[in-house]
């Protein structure tokens, strides 16, 4: 049986085939398998692994319902986006569906890799799950619904206001409330002054009622010109209402803050300390460096603890990561009222004590392998929203995935015929097996490891010869510069592999059948695909990508 996917997921537009007169060749890839290289880490007795989602997946937020956990991340332009995982432990996080998986539910068309869906918030009340949500330059804030956090999700209601970061606080009289990251009130005075604001929001008319209030301008301590207050939460403990943001960029200088207030519209008071959770203060020179912490969400346990979850970054080098940000969860320690993840200058544990929970069914990241005889999983994304032209088909009943060469090079702005899954770690090797008849010397299908349009590397057969391209500027061409080729014209299967260590990628190929690894080139300097130099948010992403000239 052969399964029509628009890039990968169910559209309710309707699917149309390329015309053979104008699409490229077809290449057909018959397994894609991952494998961790480096060594798996030892975890004590009772303790668990950090980062508990390896690879992008940035901007985390939770929500507690009955004994599980539902945790949401940011995915920019990637489609589908959104990931919904599940978790009973707090450790072990089982991905269960994407909220945005239709392609009226959002447009991504011409936007780069970093816009689109920033730093989602989920929350439950009443029996619905709640998601608010910015998309960047497509569309601005707004709301989604369901009954199952698995799906399917309501189709966007945008809100009437400005600004990003929004969160929603369920108080007890029934009234429901966004918080967020606007502008502050008149001109700002450096840049990256932002300030933190409240609106009520109408569940009946999906939309904020008239008025806001400020509850914080510029950050914790305005006279230091503190800069990018942002990802703000409101939580009720102990008759306390308290904010806790985001504060210092998403970098090195990133942190999470905290205030507090007796009244929902404040007036807010920073804590005693803060920030609260910070690496901007340590050593670069530290063993199991952890950098860029910030982003975070906590929630509360039946036993009274408190637990959060945010985002860090694990540099090979300086601030260099292929992986992106990704998702940690540490215990939140309450010090005369305050809560607080880390005290000033302790590093981010990377085997923390488990959670007083019963422990959940344990995940294996290390490696997948997928033959292409099923449905791809929900962990498959492509770049921006699907079209309505057919660029990938899955051959169940053969096992084989099959792209057809698109006109969209990986560096354009448009939909390139390409699918991925993301990198977990540092050292890590990526196989497939391809068959690909070019009909001209600039068609070419391979594997392609995206971070943005600016920044690749991909490795494939292109026409009579096999390549490998890499991109790490906007001014280089957008197939990427060759930097390896040999002569090739065979038209049986061949297997690519792409190994990645650290700031190096090492590219290889084989006749499919034989053992012996033969490398395209010298191994590749990959540190320029790092997110330190691509805009910081997305993670790299590997899969089977195909591309032909318009014709």
């Amino acid at each position: 049986m052969k399964t029509y996917l628009a890039t990968l997921a169910a559209c309710s537009a309707a699917i149309s085939l390329a015309d053979p007169a104008s699409a490229g060749p077809t290449a057909s890839f018959d397994f894609i398998e991952y494998r961790a290289l480096e060594p798996a880490p030892e975890i004590p007795e009772g303790s668990y692994r950090n980062p508990v989602l390896p690879g992008f997946h940035p901007d985390p937020s939770i929500v507690r319902v009955g004994d599980s956990f539902y945790l949401v991340t940011s995915t920019f332009s990637w489609f589908p986006g959104l990931p919904i995982f599940r978790s009973e432990d707090l450790v072990n996080w089982r991905f269960v569906g994407n909220a945005i998986n239709r392609a009226a539910q959002m447009d991504f068309s011409g936007l780069g890799t970093n816009r689109g869906l920033f730093a989602p918030a989920i929350e439950h009340h009443d029996g619905l799950f709640w998601i608010v949500n910015t998309c960047i330059e497509c569309g601005g804030n707004f709301v989604i619904t369901a009954q199952d956090p698995a799906g399917p999700w309501s189709d966007p209601h945008w809100l009437e206001f400005g600004g990003i970061d929004p969160s929603l606080y369920f108080a007890d009289d029934g009234t429901a409330w966004i918080v967020y990251n606007d502008a502050p009130p008149g001109d700002p005075r450096y840049e990256g002054h932002r300030a933190l604001w409240l609106q009520q929001f109408d569940r009946e008319t999906m939309q904020v009622l008239p008025g806001r209030t400020l509850l914080v301008d510029g950050g914790v301590d305005p006279s230091a010109n503190p800069v990018w207050a942002e990802g703000p939460h409101i939580y009720k403990a102990d008759g306390w209402y308290y904010l806790l943001a985001a504060e210092g960029g998403t970098a090195d200088q990133h942190s999470q803050t905290i205030y507090r207030s007796r009244k929902l519209k404040g007036p807010y008071v920073p804590g005693p300390q803060n920030p609260i959770l910070t690496q901007r203060d340590l050593p670069p020179d530290r063993p199991n460096r952890v950098e860029a912490t910030g982003h975070a969400d906590i929630v509360r346990l039946d036993d009274g603890s408190w637990w959060g979850v945010f985002l860090a970054t694990r540099p090979f080098a300086g601030q260099s990561t292929l992986m992106g940000r990704e998702t940690f969860v540490l215990p939140v320690e309450w010090v005369d009222g305050w809560p607080r993840f880390l005290a000033q200058g302790k590093p981010v544990p990377l085997t923390p004590r488990r959670p007083d929970l019963p422990s959940g069914e344990a995940i294996d990241r290390s490696a997948w392998r997928d033959d292409f005889s099923s449905a791809l999983p929900g962990e498959w994304i492509g770049i921006r929203t699907p079209r309505s032209l057919q660029q990938v088909m899955l051959d169940e009943s053969a096992g084989r995935l099959e792209v057809i060469a698109g006109s969209d090079a990986a560096g354009s702005l448009g939909k390139p015929a390409f699918i991925g899954r993301r990198l977990r770690h540092h050292e890590a090797e990526y196989v497939t097996s391809l068959e690909f008849d070019p009909q001209q010397d600039d068609d070419f299908a391979g594997l392609l490891a995206f971070m943005d349009e600016a920044h690749f590397l991909a490795v494939g057969r292109e026409g009579g010869r096999l390549v490998v391209r890499l991109r790490t500027d906007p001014a280089q061409s957008e197939l990427g510069e060759i930097v390896a080729a040999t002569p090739y014209d065979g038209d049986a299967a061949l297997d690519l592999r792409i190994t990645l260590r650290g700031g190096s990628a090492e590219l290889g190929w084989r006749p499919s059948g034989e053992t012996r690894w033969r490398a395209l080139g010298q191994a590749v300097d990959v540190e320029p695909l790092a997110s330190i130099h691509a805009g910081l948010f997305t993670g790299l992403v590997v899969g089977p990508y195909a591309y032909s000239p318009a014709r």
